[in-house]
């Protein structure tokens, strides 16, 4: 019986040294696109309520108020689902290049480490591997965001008179913004935060993709293959790999909402000098403020990302195998 499951899995191995990279580029595109979609519809009520959070933090004594808040003042659409369709921009471009460039990276790292199948890399390659993929997926990332968090803290925004318009501006969506950040401020008003996206993304997703690799290996049964080891572990393993990086790197990410949320002006602040304001002026506490709703939606948010990105992965590659093997 041993002999027979070494030989499938030798087999499984040719086929894949068979499969040209540009299909296998196409499977992690696709396979990423379907994660980003399923992690938005299942957390973006809590992202919602992180956004506001960490851009307000004076407005909201914690999650539970904030989220009561907004259902009643603008209920599920207009509230808990604000800047739904930026978010699934954002997710969807950031996850399909992330995944993308995750698989070329791994053959990257794999070549420098003199190892030809990608399924050998231990956990720590594949975390490079995804640090490395995420510098790609910011450039996709920064734009799509930087709208979905202005439409998530606009009302805070218009009642603090920060915006021309007051609350009639509650009316524009992401096209109308989208366009008016473009006449007022040109290409580069929508790649404010860039810099602390870089900061965030990379170091973030060396986590992300360690912590899921990790928990992988140590939920494989003994003589198991890790690419099967079914629905609960496989959303087990990503929402380990979520929460290792919202952990590791939530002030990064509060420096990123309040850069692209406040600075409507022509002229972003830095990241360093928005880090030091916040820690001066409202202590260190002020840069976890929102890890709690983060941590509770990026759990099952991320382990629908990881089932619905293999599930993909491992369907589109068997029919690629099936009918090109």
């Amino acid at each position: 019986m041993e002999q027979n499951l070494e030989l499938v899995e030798a087999r499984a191995v040719a086929v894949k040294s068979n499969r040209p990279t540009i299909v296998d580029a196409l499977i992690d595109l696709t396979g990423g696109t379907a994660g980003g979609a399923a992690t938005v519809f299942v957390g973006q009520p809590l992202d919602t309520v992180k956004v506001k959070m960490q851009t307000f933090p004076e407005l909201y004594r914690n999650a539970f108020y904030c989220f009561k808040e907004t259902y009643k003042q603008d209920g599920i659409r207009r509230g808990l689902y604000a800047g739904t369709v930026p978010s699934l921009a954002a997710n969807i471009a950031e996850n399909a290049v992330l995944f993308c460039f995750y698989g070329m990276c791994q053959k990257v790292v794999g070549s420098i480490r003199n190892k030809s199948d990608i399924k050998t890399l231990n956990p720590l390659e594949n975390a490079l591997a995804g640090g490395g993929a995420a510098f790609f997926s910011s450039f996709a990332l920064c734009p799509t965001e930087l709208i979905k968090c202005r439409l998530q803290a606009m009302r805070e925004m218009a009642t603090q008179g920060e915006l021309e318009g007051g609350l009639n501006r509650l009316k524009i969506g992401p096209w109308g913004l989208t366009k008016e950040i473009l006449v007022n401020e040109g290409i580069q008003g929508m790649y404010k935060g860039l810099t602390s996206t870089f900061v965030r993304e990379m170091p973030g997703y060396f986590f992300f993709f360690g912590g899921y690799e990790i928990t992988k290996q140590l939920l494989t049964p003994k003589g198991g293959n890790k690419d099967d080891i079914g629905v609960i572990r496989t959303i087990v393993c990503g929402g380990v790999g979520g929460m290792a990086l919202w952990v590791a790197i939530f002030p990064a990410d509060v420096v990123k909402s309040r850069i692209q949320v406040q600075s409507t002006s022509s002229v972003a602040p830095s990241f360093t000098s928005t880090i030091l304001k916040i820690f001066r002026t409202e202590g260190i506490g002020a840069l976890y403020k929102g890890l709690g709703p983060t941590l509770v939606r990026t759990f099952p948010a991320t382990g629908a990302l990881f089932l619905a990105y293999e599930t993909t992965k491992k369907y589109l590659s068997g029919f690629y195998d099936g009918i090109f093997g």
